[in-house]
């Protein structure tokens, strides 16, 4: 029997958010559909979205035109043949023109996509990149993706401990974050031992669940250069991680102490880990993109849900022109249904 509260995970396809319908969502879905179905690497998903503002873009693209479907199991049905859209009321947007009056759509879209997923009509969800400041106008007050998805699950029973945690993943690297989205400033303030402790509980469980590790090696950063210096540049490591890391191995968890953030991620360091707990944003996400800027998957794990996203934004400047690469979503689509799957496996298991 699956654990109390998950969603009753089977066969069912992807839910695929809008996104900001005037970025490059709407033309990245319809590529990734068209290589996913030529080639069929991922279970078929469906896109809750407009499907005036798909069909525009797909006949400037030369593909297929999307159809409307009414439930997403009319998804498996219609996806050899048509990208599936279960619509959603959206005003007439301009590619490459942010416009407020599409934020009730987008975040109606990830709502419904999380609420879908929930109830089991959908094995995961892939969000399409949004613009958060074209959402505040409409109410949206959370930092970013990964904290709204968390507020929408939060009262669902679920894992424990539960996220929401922030992993990066490309070229073979996963790289999840202690902090996400705040100023570099407040982050010596932020970090805690036992919020350290929890991040790293929830990489383990997902790296066992979903990566096939069975005893996941994590590397920890330290926050300072040098890891601190043995205190020399700073005592974050001192006081906070390496405490969080001793704690870990006392739990059976493999973590390393605070390692120096600029020698542990060339190729021969990678070597020595399986994921990486950064101390912050952007000492995490730039080994990332660096690696695979095109191909890189954002994950959010520690919820009832499956979730990833491209790990790109908008990209307003190039919407519309056709030029831009499905690649990110491509592997974020791949690397949901691949989640969905094991965890299918894990449920068939139990019963």
């Amino acid at each position: 029997m699956s654990a109390k509260g998950f969603a009753p995970f089977t066969l069912s396809p992807l839910a695929v958010t809008l996104g900001d319908p005037a970025g490059i969502g709407p033309e990245i879905t319809l590529k990734a559909w068209q290589a996913i179905c030529a080639v069929k690497t991922a279970r078929p998903f469906f896109v809750i979205g407009c499907v005036k503002t798909l069909s525009v873009t797909a006949k400037a693209l030369g593909i297929s035109a999307p159809v409307k479907i009414s439930a997403p199991e009319d998804a498996k049905d219609i996806f050899a043949r048509a990208l599936p859209v279960l619509p959603i009321d959206c005003p007439p947007v301009t590619a490459g023109r942010p416009n407020s009056n599409a934020a009730p759509a987008i975040i109606g879209s990830i709502e419904a996509a999380v609420s879908l997923t929930l109830a089991g009509k959908a094995s995961a969800v892939v969000t399409n990149p949004i613009a958060k400041n074209v959402l505040y106008d409409a109410g949206f007050t959370h930092p970013g993706h990964t904290e709204f998805l968390g507020a929408l699950t939060a009262d669902v029973p679920g894992p424990d401990p539960r996220g929401p945690v922030m992993m990066l993943s490309a070229a073979g690297l996963h790289v999840a974050l202690a902090t996400i989205h705040i100023p570099v400033t407040a982050v010596p303030k932020s970090l805690t031992t036992d919020g350290i402790v929890k991040t790293a509980r929830i990489m383990d469980r997902a790296l066992r669940d979903y990566f096939g590790h069975k005893s996941p090696r994590i590397a920890l950063t330290g926050l300072n250069p040098h890891a601190g210096e043995a205190g020399g540049i700073g005592r974050e490591e001192i006081e906070i991680i390496n405490p969080a890391a001793q704690i870990l191995r006392d739990m059976g968890i493999n973590a390393t102490d605070a390692q120096p953030a600029d020698t542990l991620f060339h190729a021969e360091a990678r070597e020595g880990y399986d994921a990486v707990l950064a101390m912050y944003h952007d000492q995490g996400l730039i080994p990332v993109k660096t690696l695979d800027f095109h191909g890189g998957v954002n994950i959010t794990l520690g919820l009832p849900i499956i979730r990833t996203s491209p790990d790109h934004g908008t990209a307003f400047d190039i919407a519309g022109t056709a030029i831009a690469r499905p690649n990110s979503l491509i592997a974020a689509i791949t690397r949901a249904s691949a989640m969905a799957g094991s965890a299918e496996v894990r449920r068939d298991v139990a019963t």
